[in-house]
């Protein structure tokens, strides 16, 4: 069933239900077939009113900070997982009310804070984060392995044999990536921590395991997960953010003017690429809009532009069937993921309201902002 937009406010985030329960259908084959257990990782997808659903097919979620993993506890529910590049001292004891497992980012961090883990009467599975020192991931900026990453525990730093009190390992060395990458990965994995895998219960890869684009290679990951499963002994978690939000909605906006500017028509709307699709500017990647094709000699081209001051508060050129007037709806493809965890409030502008387009054909509007929703991050 297609979305009826004339239904959805505007500007609004919309997720589709039907495309999220497909996403988590999948994930759930993956899990069935495997013996892994998939977490959620809400840096990549945390819209809090679809875990109902999402619960149903996923084991928990995994946090990046204090926030994230109440958030995790209190709407997702089932295990909550943790793993951050340094640890508030003043966090931590609540942080270890949420968890079930914490995976720390180097030695130093893991020795200052086990004293608390020992103390506390919770019984919390402790990983440390291990960077294997390779990575396909091409922009320096989503490359967890360049020289001087700030991330993880190198095999030269371990001294022959798992800090005791540690049970797991955790690597993360993917960005949007096919099943292909990881079968390449794991054999540096293997030849640097492979005699520490065998001492380890359970071995997180982490994200960046693009699961439910359309060409992605499901069965080589589930016979990579037993191999890795059968061979060490450990229980494989994963847990993708991007393949959970992946082609689930959209973000609806509309053109407010349309001015010429040096003979290239641009069309200014009212979402902004920088304050509501910053990862777009940040990848960087062109989003697809519905509608509209790349830039066709013939066609009408505009320059779509956001709603605030930034002078690079825009994301290329389009072509449309016909000429675009005041007022049209600029529609957004594949908006859910690694968008609404970025937003943010420069120049003031509106933020566009949160919806869902349910599985009966029905929109509803889940979150509105409000001028109290700019206000209250300031002071």
């Amino acid at each position: 069933m297609s979305i009826d937009f004339q239904q959805v406010s505007n500007p609004c985030f919309v997720l589709e239900t039907s495309k999220l329960r497909r996403n988590l259908e999948i994930l759930h084959y993956v899990q069935a077939q495997s013996g892994a257990d998939i977490i959620c990782a809400l840096k990549g997808f945390s819209m809090f009113s679809t875990f109902p659903l999402v619960r149903q097919y996923l084991k928990g979620a995994t946090a990046s900070s204090l926030h994230e993993a109440r958030l995790a506890h209190e709407e997702m529910g089932g295990e909550v997982h943790a793993y951050a590049p340094a640890y508030e001292p003043d966090d931590f004891a609540e942080l270890m009310t949420y968890c079930n497992h914490i995976s720390f980012n180097s030695l130093s961090q893991w020795e200052r804070f086990k004293p608390e883990l020992n103390a506390s009467h919770k019984a919390i599975s402790c990983g440390l984060r291990i960077n294997p020192e390779y990575s396909e991931v091409e922009v320096d900026l989503y490359n967890p392995c360049i020289r001087g990453s700030r991330f993880g525990v190198r095999a030269q730093d371990l001294n022959g044999a798992l800090p005791e009190g540690i049970e797991g390992l955790h690597f993360h060395t993917l960005c949007e990536q096919n099943a292909d990458t990881l079968e390449r990965t794991l054999p540096h994995l293997e030849k640097k921590f492979g005699k520490y895998l065998h001492s380890a219960k359970w071995l997180n890869m982490g994200g960046g395991h693009h699961i439910t684009r359309e060409d992605y290679d499901v069965e080589l990951l589930i016979r990579l997960i037993k191999y890795m499963s059968q061979k060490y002994n450990l229980k494989i978690i994963l847990e993708p953010g991007e393949a959970v939000g992946w082609q689930t909605g959209y973000l609806v906006s509309e053109i407010l003017d349309i001015m010429d500017s040096d003979g290239i028509k641009v069309a200014l709307l009212n979402v902004s690429f920088t304050a509501h699709m910053p990862d777009c500017l940040e990848m960087p990647y062109k989003p697809r809009v519905l509608g509209a094709t790349d830039v066709r000699e013939g066609m009408p081209t505009y320059r779509l532009g956001g709603s605030t001051c930034l002078a690079g508060d825009f994301m290329g050129d389009y072509s449309f069937d016909a000429p675009l007037s005041v007022g049209d709806k600029i529609i957004f493809d594949d908006m859910i993921h690694y968008t609404m965890v970025k937003t943010n409030t420069f120049n003031g502008v509106k933020h566009p309201d949160i919806g869902i387009w349910e599985e009966s054909g029905n929109f509803r509007l889940v979150r509105r902002f409000t001028y109290e929703h700019f206000r209250n991050r300031l002071s």
